[in-house]
């Protein structure tokens, strides 16, 4: 049998990688001047808003007092440029152009920027969580500066109000940036109240449709998973529905328990480590794992 050269192995390749049965849904047609959403630009844009929301710590280490002003004028107007061009794309990456003129990104990337000072004292609260809870850490400023967790709270909080103000995949991206970065995992659907902390965070993943409450701290591997749900009629994925946890205030869950469908954890509970939870929580009481000489009573 005679063996094929080298030039037409190559030619044969090309041929079965260009044929359309073998890409169909794999492949993004680019119509003129229509750039798909850039996972470096976005990377950029955080880095801006982190500059912007904790001055001194990202971005210009030289500012102080007396240029504040002038340096966040500055990064401001930056942020409004690039993130006006990445929510076009991301609009016209979603088959939503038609009847949307580039006049709503640049409405979207204000009304964002609007709701920056909002984002920094939720943030705020966040690393004062975080640091109240950590004997290790030295001051808030070690938090912002140093911690995963931090990091990955701060993502999701951008994502979430631009998952707010409708803008499609760019979130997404964000909350994903920041599980490649730190290992926690944020969908950016989830509603997360104030004074929230992650400690450690590697492996950690809040689901799409969880609710937690204020004042809660949770551990490295902890799961806030979706139940399977059954398919529709036409045998498809069902969408759009809770089905993941929803915490309560001043909850503490330890490392790597899992919590699985719209359970409710009641105000004041505590998950131990190592928990496989898919029943509700009352208020104010601990959760174990299983006796292991008994398995149908919570020690």
């Amino acid at each position: 049998m005679e063996t094929p050269s080298a030039e037409s192995l190559l030619s044969q390749t090309v041929s079965r990688l260009a044929d359309e049965s073998s890409y169909q849904q794999l492949f993004h047609s680019c119509r003129d001047e229509e750039a798909l959403p850039s996972a470096r630009v976005l990377q950029q844009i955080v880095d801006v808003c982190r500059a912007i929301l904790f001055p001194g710590y990202y971005g210009n280490e030289r500012i102080n007092r007396q240029t504040i002003k002038y340096h966040i004028g500055v990064m401001v107007e930056t942020l409004h440029k690039l993130l006006t061009k990445e929510i076009q794309a991301g609009i016209c990456f979603s088959n939503q152009r038609r009847g949307i003129g580039p006049d709503v990104a640049v409405s979207l990337s204000e009304q964002f920027i609007s709701h920056l000072p909002e984002l920094r004292e939720l943030l705020a609260t966040d690393a004062e969580a975080t640091y109240n809870g950590d004997p290790a850490a030295q001051n808030i400023g070690e938090v912002i500066f140093c911690y995963p967790g931090f990091r990955a709270i701060c993502n999701y909080r951008i994502a979430h109000q631009l998952y707010l103000l409708k803008v499609p995949y760019i979130p997404r991206i964000i909350t994903e940036q920041a599980h490649s970065e730190t290992g926690i995992d944020i969908h950016p659907g989830a509603k997360i109240g104030h004074h929230f902390s992650i400690d450690h965070g590697t492996g950690t993943v809040i689901g799409e449709t969880s609710v937690i409450g204020d004042y809660v701290r949770i551990f490295q591997g902890v799961s806030l998973a979706g139940a399977k749900l059954p398919p529709d009629e036409n045998g498809n994925a069902i969408r759009g529905v809770a089905r993941h946890p929803v915490i309560g205030n001043h909850v503490t869950i330890y490392s790597n328990s899992t919590l699985i469908g719209p359970i409710r954890v009641g105000d004041g509970a505590t998950i131990c480590g190592n928990v496989w939870l898919t029943h509700d929580v009352p208020a104010g009481e601990t959760v174990h794992q299983y006796n292991a000489e008994n398995e149908n009573t919570i020690i």
